[in-house]
């Protein structure tokens, strides 16, 4: 296995400042585009006269195309460069997009979630690969906090463009892919700036599920308690007793905090043992969520929990990230990146089904009860993990 040696020095080179912020641009880009584009596909085909099912059904594609993209990005990387295979698929996605706009027939929304969604998940991928490959060591936490907060920025602000230009029409689907086509700039000024990868990896990137299971799993994890979050949390406030509108503001509170406390978390990785911030976040995320209970109880009190919650289990991807990045290089570090968002992306497969369930089964409490019982599993697996290492 080859483990991460270089960029061991605090302040950046050229190239590794250009390639940093190429990718950190070109993500965040990419990101607004893609979370106006996930309500805007599901409304457009509200609007056609779709039934739910069968729109939960287009939608899990996007989870469909992960899987399928994940296992090509080391290759595409190590075959036609990082910045080179990000730009294609930059423009792959920015072109697919519009494209629903002209689908009339509701087959043809299969097929394009895959371009489009497997296309957007193999530019995530390398935008991770590529700022963790030339991330300092010694500020590697710090790098992957601040491309958190960029990018959940973007995520945020995507809603917001919907909100401007509307849901009908041609103009929000050639907006949030002309947008994405931006992301070809920021590429542009880091061009040059390629991560070394000229060995190929030493195991299949199934292999990493194994190798670094802490890392990989947190970001199934998160996966499936951010995406059951987002998708839940204003029913959960309806169940509660919340009116509608303070309902929705749940999840604002959630991610007000996973902005606000990745740059503080990964600082703190590149002083402690990544493990340990790891289990950390477990711990206080699964406590966290079994407060909940009580918390929903007593007025307002849930807000100021679910900030910080938001902000700890987000940490998760912060961290797992960054774990990565100190611990692989080059082909292996592409091909641990894939592993990750491939069970990142299952994790937003499985999740809201299990939550839907949870809710159904255990009441208006049936939620926080899930998050705490997957983040508690996972901490019990990082602690077996953790002392199976330390007994070798």
């Amino acid at each position: 296995m080859h483990v991460a040696t270089a960029n061991t020095g605090v302040l950046f080179d050229s190239r590794q400042r250009r390639g940093i912020i190429a990718a950190i641009g070109a993500i965040t880009a990419v990101g607004l585009s893609l979370s106006a584009s996930l309500p805007l596909l599901a409304l457009t085909l509200s609007y056609k006269g779709i039934p739910e099912g069968m729109i939960g059904l287009n939608t899990a594609f996007a989870g469909v195309a992960a899987i399928m993209a994940t296992p090509l990005c080391a290759p595409l990387a190590r075959r036609f460069g990082t910045p080179q295979a990000l730009l294609g698929a930059v423009i792959v996605s920015g072109l697919s997009l519009p494209l629903f706009f002209f689908a009339e027939q509701f087959w043809m929304w299969f097929p394009l979630r895959i371009l489009f969604h497997g296309s957007t998940c193999v530019a995530f991928v390398l935008s991770e690969f590529w700022i963790n490959a030339l991330a300092p060591q010694a500020r590697r936490g710090m790098i992957m906090g601040i491309y958190a907060t960029v990018l959940s920025a973007g995520l945020a602000s995507g809603p917001i463009m919907l909100a401007l230009v509307g849901t009908t029409g041609p103009t929000p689907f050639f907006l949030a892919g002309a947008l994405i086509l931006v992301a070809t700039l920021p590429i542009a000024y880091g061009y040059n700036a390629q991560p070394d990868m000229e060995e190929k990896s030493s195991g299949g990137f199934l292999s990493f599920l194994w190798i670094a299971p802490m890392a990989t799993l947190a970001g199934f994890v998160f996966g499936a308690v951010e995406s059951s979050a987002l998708s839940l949390l204003p029913l959960y406030g309806l169940g509660i007793g919340f009116p509608a509108a303070t309902a929705a503001l749940l999840v604002t509170a959630m991610t007000a905090g996973s902005l606000l406390l990745q740059i503080p978390l990964g600082m703190l990785a590149d002083r402690l043992d990544r493990r340990l911030i790891l289990l950390g976040c477990a711990a206080i995320g699964s406590i966290g969520a079994l407060l909940m209970v009580p918390a929903s109880e007593t007025g307002y009190t849930v807000f100021a929990l679910l900030f910080v919650w938001g902000g700890i289990i987000t940490g998760l991807y912060t961290i797992g990230l960054t774990h990565l990045g100190a611990r692989f290089s080059g082909a292996d570090l592409a091909s641990a990146n894939a592993a990750f968002v491939l069970m990142y992306s299952v994790g937003l497969i499985v999740g809201p089904a299990l939550s839907g369930f949870a809710m159904k089964s255990l009441d208006k409490h049936g939620l926080p009860l899930l998050f705490a019982a997957l983040l508690g599993a996972y901490l019990v697996i990082c602690l077996i993990r953790t002392i199976c290492l330390r007994l070798r």
